[in-house]
């Protein structure tokens, strides 16, 4: 570790998962900084809420409705997400993810699943429409940011936090520099431990959120969750988004498809099968 650049490092809890940023030569202040923007930026995509942009955007019944900044990106991210994936990444999952029961917090339970009018997820691009600041959905359409907001996020913390560092938001992770002993960051993947430098890196997993036999993954394909023969996909490319973006196509791809497509489009991958 460099003496003069000493690494600085804090964890914390927010978007219902565990976070945790380092920065060489960073202020301990700029870190608590970095966690306060992830919680207030967490309020505003929360779907748990009604008061939240994304709720309000969901609830706009096919009006314009103004945006941020940051919800103007991660619209913009999506849309870009929905073209790379095929089709397989698609925010607009949340009337089958509220069919699965998954409707609250997974801490206060699901209720009750009504999975026997699941259908195919329309497009994205059929249902959105984006333009500088401001937004359209498709009336009886919801969005569902997930995995997008949590890359994207890691990603611009990285930026802000300085030339060398890492930011993990629940698995999300995006790594910049040459890490605190210019070998890269240490980061654990598919039970290796892998040196990243200017590199993302993203799980996508049916093993975690899972309740009586359901899981909050939507193969958008079928309206339902995933059953792809994967059950977890673990993945490094050129950012957090990118990485997120990858694994989740990946794991609705299959265990037949998935390696075709990891090759194609990040640096290096893990698949997990289902037992």
């Amino acid at each position: 570790m460099h003496p003069e650049a000493p690494l600085a490092s804090h964890r914390f809890e927010a978007l219902g998962t565990s976070c945790a940023i380092f920065a060489v030569g960073a202020p301990a202040a700029r870190l608590c900084e970095a966690e306060s923007w992830v919680h207030a930026l967490g309020e505003r995509l929360t779907r748990f809420s009604s008061s939240s942009e994304l709720s309000r955007l969901n609830a706009s019944c096919g009006k314009w409705t103004a945006t941020s900044v940051e919800m103007d990106a991660l619209l913009r991210a999506s849309l870009d997400a929905f073209e790379m994936s095929g089709g397989l990444v698609n925010i607009g999952v949340l009337p089958a993810v509220l069919a699965t029961g998954y409707t609250r917090t997974l801490s206060e339970g699901p209720t009750a699943a009504q999975l026997e009018s699941a259908q195919p997820i329309p497009a994205l691009p059929e249902v959105l429409e984006v333009r500088h600041g401001a937004a359209r959905l498709r009336p009886g359409a919801g969005l569902d940011l997930g995995g997008i907001a949590k890359g994207w996020m890691a990603d611009r913390l990285c930026d802000w936090l300085g030339p060398n560092a890492l930011a993990n938001i629940g698995g999300d992770l995006m790594a910049k520099g040459s890490g605190p002993r210019d070998e890269g960051w240490p980061v654990g993947l598919g039970g290796e431990t892998l040196m990243l430098r200017d590199q993302g890196a993203a799980t996508s997993s049916v093993r975690r959120r899972r309740w009586g036999g359901l899981h909050h993954l939507i193969d958008p394909r079928t309206g339902a969750p995933s059953r792809s023969g994967l059950a977890d996909v673990s993945v490094v490319a050129t950012s957090g988004l990118e990485a997120e973006v990858v694994a989740k196509t990946a794991l609705l791809l299959g265990p037949e498809l998935a390696p075709v497509y990891c090759a194609g489009h990040s640096l290096a991958w893990w698949l997990g099968r289902e037992q």
